[in-house]
């Protein structure tokens, strides 16, 4: 492992299909969720309100994005709805609680979903007692990753040296705010399409599989860490 992440002081994570794996699809149920409200907002059907919301996705980052532009939807009761999933696919994961604890430094939540959502998955993982901090779509005033503002405000609220953090997420594109700035990147690779990326890309220092074997390594490298 390298002096960079060993002078680590954040360690930055996305939530979802990050901090658990890709294979609990969560997000499905988030995506069912939203092609509802969208459908009973506007008296659509299926096909319609799929179209509506792949559009605003593409156009503002997040379908709320677009329904806040456009449509003036409350972002609460959309965060509300949308995130009222069951999380129980997601198991509790006592070697990712094992790895977060042998880190030193902070480790803090960055997510375009909402508080109240993270801290129900970190609970399910039984990891919510190792973070400092979730900066959600709330805290980044509805701005989503990877947009350099919204990037900005996040690293200015937790005052962020980018030269000793690590950023690690599933979607390529929203590491490069990351990297422009300084942060070592970690690429979560998976099959799902948004993913997107490849590990030659200029903004990804590292692509792995699987978190908790990458972040062992990590806490095994450091001074005194193997065990």
């Amino acid at each position: 492992m390298t002096a960079r992440l060993h002078e680590t002081r954040d360690w930055v994570f996305d939530l979802d299909n990050t901090l658990y794996p890709a294979a609990c699809n969560l997000f499905l149920q988030v995506d069912r969720r939203i092609q509802q409200y969208i459908m009973d907002m506007f008296g659509a059907g299926p096909d319609e309100a799929r179209k509506i919301q792949k559009s605003f996705f593409h156009e503002y980052g997040t379908t709320l994005n677009g329904l806040m532009t456009h449509h003036g939807v409350d972002p609460a009761e959309y965060l509300n709805y949308v995130h009222d999933i069951d999380v129980t696919p997601v198991p509790p994961d006592p070697r990712l609680e094992a790895a977060l604890a042998r880190l030193p430094g902070r480790k803090l939540v960055y997510t375009n979903g909402s508080v109240p959502h993270a801290a129900r998955v970190m609970d399910r993982l039984g990891v919510a007692h190792h973070f400092d901090g979730v900066f959600d779509i709330v805290a980044a005033n509805y701005v989503p990753k990877p947009e350099d503002s919204a990037f900005d405000v996040f690293v200015k609220t937790y005052e962020i040296d980018p030269g000793r953090a690590v950023m690690v997420e599933d979607i390529a594109r929203n590491l490069a705010p990351a990297h422009a700035r300084g942060m070592t990147t970690v690429w979560v690779r998976s099959d799902h399409h948004w993913s997107g990326g490849d590990e030659n890309d200029p903004h990804i220092h590292h692509a792995i599989d699987d978190l908790v074997d990458w972040l062992t390594g990590v806490a095994d490298a450091m001074p005194g860490g193997e065990r």
